[in-house]
């Protein structure tokens, strides 16, 4: 297990945006931390009222906005409009290409999200976008919830790679775990609070890497909302 310490992330600040990035994205590079298996990108974006990402093209790749507070507008080129608020998961397929804009719904507060990109393991599909609203992000559980998944499973989102993506917020004091697989790999992300994780602590903003058949256990959690993604090894 590998602790990423959110105070040691890239770090970006643009004025309309300040951003810091569990891997090397843009104009921020460290060999260290080029991803984990196919998760290329994890961005925590905090937007200033009115801004945004002006439109710009993607190709072959799952892009995920998990938005944690304010509103986030989408738009694409074909043809989704949309807002995204908190307990809300979208994803974007940009396969042979697409291009959109992301803004601040808002001209008066702030939009704070993640931003993530997961390496698809099939190239060329035709673009696409879908975005759903799971009631129990919002409010502390016992266990994550399941937002996306190869196949579909439950009531998750499907993702062209195999992967599983679990988030939510966990009640305070409780225990969580999660087996681990020779043929497997693991990414947890702090989104806040915090808790020890395989004994060792982490809070907000914190990145945690799991090696092939590394179980995790997560215990003394303190308003902990976290994503997990259950990933190939190779």
């Amino acid at each position: 297990m590998k602790i990423r310490k959110a105070a040691e992330r890239g770090q970006v600040n643009l004025g309309w945006l300040q951003s810091q990035h569990s891997f090397s994205f843009g104009h921020y590079y460290d060999e260290r931390f080029l991803g984990h298996g196919p998760l290329r990108v994890i961005n925590q974006d905090v937007v200033q009222p009115g801004g945004g990402f002006g439109e710009h093209g993607h190709a072959n790749m799952e892009i995920i906005s998990y938005v944690l507070s304010g509103e986030l507008a989408h738009k694409d080129s074909e043809g989704n409009e949309s807002v995204i608020r908190p307990g809300d998961v979208q994803k974007m397929t940009a396969g042979t290409g697409i291009r959109h804009s992301e803004f601040n719904h808002s001209n008066q507060s702030l939009v704070k999200f993640l931003q993530i990109w997961v390496v698809p393991n099939q190239v060329n599909v035709a673009p696409g976008y879908v975005q759903k609203h799971f009631a129990g992000l919002l409010e502390p559980a016992e266990t994550p919830t399941l937002i996306f998944s190869q196949h579909g499973e439950g009531e998750s989102l499907r993702i062209y790679q195999d992967v599983s993506v679990l988030a939510g917020k966990l009640v305070n004091d409780s225990n969580w775990q999660y087996a681990g697989n020779q043929n497997r790999i693991g990414w947890l992300q702090v989104v806040e609070g915090s808790a020890v994780v395989n004994g060792e602590t982490v809070s907000a903003g914190d990145g945690v890497a799991f090696a092939p058949d590394e179980a995790v256990e997560v215990s003394q959690t303190t308003d902990l909302h976290i994503l997990y993604f259950d990933l190939p090894a190779k």
